[in-house]
């Protein structure tokens, strides 16, 4: 979850994230698995961050496909948010 929260607050999507990886700060690259080591300590692959949003997508690419604007259901996020945004989600820092 976190990894998800992480990616909406940096604005990496399932669309967008190959470009962030490229022009993307340390932090982008070390968790997106170009740097060695970061999913050894959790026994995960270094591209696990990487593999889940490319595939699934950031927290609010989930949230709108399967239960707000883009879903039949149309739930407003409210306290599912972002803390930026009015919401409660706040990613831990990785470092």
């Amino acid at each position: 979850m976190n990894a998800l929260f992480w990616a909406e607050a940096n604005g990496i999507t399932s669309q967008n994230i190959d470009e962030k990886l490229v022009s993307g700060s340390p932090e982008v690259k070390r968790v997106l698995g170009e740097e060695p080591g970061f999913g050894k300590p959790l026994g995960l692959d270094d591209k696990w961050a990487y593999n889940v949003i490319k595939q699934m997508g950031n927290y609010a690419e989930i949230w709108d496909r399967n239960l707000g604007k883009d879903s039949p259901l149309k739930v407003e996020r409210g306290l599912n948010a972002l803390w930026k945004d009015g919401g409660l989600n706040y990613p831990f820092p990785w470092d």
